[in-house]
């Protein structure tokens, strides 16, 4: 590793609030770098993360995905998908999987679509509004609740149980234990369900029979299903929630209203417009790996035992797969390779196509109604405190009329 003064600290708020500038300066300077503050290392190029991120054999998920959580030393949870590597992992997965279907996402792009009209409708005579609390904070956990069957009074209760479990104070690191959410508020639920049997998802997974990786034929067991809804529940809401808000922010800026306008011509190029967003925003950073051997990267080795941040952001944006214009949105990156923001390979994203359909949706709702787009209100927009998804506190928009 080059000698470099470089520093990356995901604990330092101004590096949070902006961290492109240290993430270029480890592409270039850094590329297997080690912070001994926080005993960590970050990988930053996208062809070396696009390596690692399949690459179970070195970078284990049976300590979690999170850095806190690995140094934490806390033991897998069987039904935890970020706590597991296969082949636990893998059976776990498939039945989790049925949540997310191709035909079964595809079946509530109107229910999501008709939600969310809903919303805007509410805010049609305001001059100015909150994205947070018009779509992030609502439109994601409806969709949960359709997709798992959650009873709409649980909702929110669900979503704001998720937002208080990521959030840490500025510069601190957050709390593994108090991190990990209660499945408690599942548990009425599933009950009732037990009595109240229905052709949903939750009725399939109270009653499938699997082979677990154990070789033992057996039903699941109360508490992994409610793992399970705790699970898909937490990486489904606040996450897809982010997404909205980058998307809105990053489509008011001055320099994206031609694409914008492009967008409102074209309603088809709205898919690749959030695929961009993606790219170039993601809403989470890093891919946190246990290293479970000694993994040598550009002369350096990285010892088997230690914590590894696979930076998907800094990938994102990296020069040498993106070119030149790595920091601007370009619709005309179809034929680029993929970006890294839902991972590669065994722990993909399983909720990927959905959350990208609920962008999707958003954007084409919002061009219909603001087709001269919109400002916003970055004096008072605020970057959210936490270690784990970037993205906003609030975010007033004003619709140029």
């Amino acid at each position: 590793m080059t000698t470099t003064d470089v520093y990356y600290d995901p604990f330092t708020r101004e590096i949070w609030e902006n961290p492109y500038p240290a993430y270029k300066r480890l592409r270039d300077e850094a590329p297997a770098y080690y912070n001994d503050k926080h005993d960590f290392w970050a990988i930053s190029r996208w062809e070396d993360i696009d390596k690692a991120l399949p690459d179970i054999e070195h970078f284990s998920n049976a300590h979690g995905n999170i850095l806190e959580f690995i140094q934490a030393g806390m033991d897998s949870v069987p039904g935890t998908l970020l706590f597991e590597d296969p082949p636990s992992h893998d059976i776990n997965r498939g039945l989790v999987s049925r949540l997310f279907s191709p035909k079964g996402v595809a079946s509530l792009e109107p229910a999501i679509r008709d939600y969310t009209v809903r919303q805007l409708d509410q805010v049609a005579d305001q001059e100015s509004w909150d994205v947070i609390q018009v779509l992030s904070d609502k439109v994601p956990m409806r969709v949960i609740g359709m997709l798992v069957g959650i009873p709409e009074e649980m909702q929110q209760s669900f979503r704001n149980q998720t937002i208080a479990h990521l959030r840490t104070e500025e510069g601190e690191r957050m709390d593994a234990e108090h991190a990990m959410l209660d499945t408690a508020l599942f548990e009425e639920y599933i009950d009732w369900r037990k009595d109240h049997p229905s052709d949903d998802i939750m009725t399939k997974l109270l009653n499938l029979e699997f082979e677990d990786w154990n070789g033992v034929t057996r039903q699941l067991t109360r508490d992994e299903i409610l793992i399970y809804c705790t699970v898909v529940t937490g990486a489904g809401n606040d996450t897809t929630g982010h997404m909205m808000g980058w998307t809105m922010k990053l489509l008011g800026e001055d320099r994206h209203q031609d694409l914008y306008q492009d967008v409102v011509a074209n309603p088809k190029l709205a898919a690749s417009a959030i695929e961009e967003v993606l790219r170039l925003e993601p809403v989470g950073h890093t891919v946190a790996r246990y290293v479970a051997k000694d993994y040598e990267l550009h002369g350096t080795t990285i010892p088997a035992g230690s914590a590894a941040l696979l930076l998907v952001a800094s990938a994102g944006r990296d020069e040498r797969i993106w070119g030149e214009n790595a920091e601007v949105l370009d619709l005309k990156r179809v034929t680029m390779p993929q970006q890294r923001t839902f991972g590669r390979g065994t722990h993909y994203c399983l909720g990927a196509n959905l959350a990208r359909m609920e962008g999707r949706i958003v954007l084409e709702e919002l061009i219909k109604r603001y087709p001269k787009g919109w400002d916003v209100d970055m004096t008072n927009a605020r970057i959210a405190s936490t270690t784990t998804v970037r993205g906003w506190e609030s975010l007033i928009i004003t619709p140029r009329r």
